[in-house]
């Protein structure tokens, strides 16, 4: 809760068991049948959505990509995903471990390979690239001019 700035039910990382600024970091989100998204995907054959996958990675990735004492003043956002692959599904009941390696970094950009998996087996893996930017509240006019 000290390094990510999303809250429920938007957390989507548990734990981060491992973190190296600007190098990687590991962590997990436990699988619940409670999760929100479950009553719609899919009734009777719940399956975390491929897109929740990638945001929990890019959660978790974004952590790499500051250094302890800049989450309350910067903010890690999506800003690419590339080489996306899904291999498996993901549903109640499972841990998903994910790690984040950082690719490159400059400035106010980075990338970072990212993973994630369940009993050992890789369920999903991407690239992911991230703007660093000082913590500012978007107002309209800024999300129109960025085009988010």
């Amino acid at each position: 809760m000290d390094v990510l700035p999303h809250r429920y039910p938007f957390l989507l990382v548990d734990r981060i068991v491992e973190l190296e600024p600007y190098k990687r970091a590991v962590g997990y989100k436990n699988i619940t049948l409670n999760e929100p998204y479950f009553q719609g995907h899919f009734p009777g054959n719940p399956v975390m959505p491929g897109v929740l996958m990638i945001e929990a990675m890019a959660q978790l990735g974004g952590t790499t990509m500051l250094m302890p004492g800049e989450f309350m003043r910067k903010v890690a956002y999506l800003a690419g995903i590339d080489k996306v692959k899904f291999r498996r599904p993901v549903v109640p009941g499972d841990q998903l471990w994910m790690e984040a390696e950082v690719l490159w970094t400059r400035k106010h950009i980075g990338k970072v390979s990212a993973s994630a998996r369940v009993e050992g087996k890789l369920v999903v893996s991407a690239e992911l690239m991230f703007s660093i930017v000082n913590e500012q509240r978007l107002n309209r006019m800024d999300a129109a001019i960025l085009h988010i």
